[in-house]
């Protein structure tokens, strides 16, 4: 099996499989619907870290199995240049670009995220989900739609939000052009302790 896949949610279904687990069975371990579980195996939507930690616990893996942290030549360099950026597709609508060097070393989770556009005529279901920490997001390029708990906020480039992460939400692009977001995550999933 290939340590990194097209996406999560087809890694995720390789290990489930090689595991001879059923969806339902996956389901039952993490305590997360089999529709949700099955919508990120396709790639129809994306996940918060601290249950991609539950499905690597249920999968029997380190959570940094699902990223390719490719060690840099010098540690002590802090710069991440842009040509240089780790590149993870989280879906086929969404890629994570690493904007830390050492993303094991520091609280915060930095990313920068490239929401593909959505193509079809049909309104998706989001999933809202909540976690530890607190979020920043910046937009930098397109339009971001926010929603926390029951509101829904439509976000243009140069805004902005801080948010406690343990209330329900999620985001998405709705439009025909990409949106580029930063998304600070505090603390860091990945930190070594």
């Amino acid at each position: 099996m290939k340590k990194y896949s097209n996406n999560i949610g087809s890694l995720i279904k390789e290990l489930r499989k090689k595991r001879e687990m059923t969806l339902k069975d996956l389901s039952s371990s993490c305590n997360l619907s089999v529709g949700f579980l099955s919508q990120l195996e396709r790639g129809m939507t994306s996940i918060a870290i601290d249950s991609l930690e539950i499905i690597a616990h249920a999968l029997s893996v380190e959570l940094d199995f699902f990223f390719d942290f490719k060690k840099k030549d010098n540690s002590a360099n802090q710069i991440v240049r842009s040509y240089n950026r780790d590149a993870v597709p989280i879906t086929d609508k969404i890629i994570q670009h690493n904007l830390s060097p050492d993303m094991k070393a520091f609280n915060l989770y930095p990313r920068l995220i490239d929401i593909m556009p959505f193509t079809d005529n049909t309104s998706y279901d989001l999933q809202l989900y909540a976690h530890e920490g607190e979020e920043f997001i910046f937009v930098l390029e397109g339009v971001l739609t926010l929603i926390i708990e029951e509101e829904e906020f439509t976000l243009y480039p140069g805004d902005s939000t801080t948010f406690n992460s343990n209330r329900p939400h999620n985001w998405k692009n709705e439009t025909n052009c990409i949106t580029k977001i930063i998304c600070v995550h505090n603390p860091n999933p990945f930190k070594i302790i």
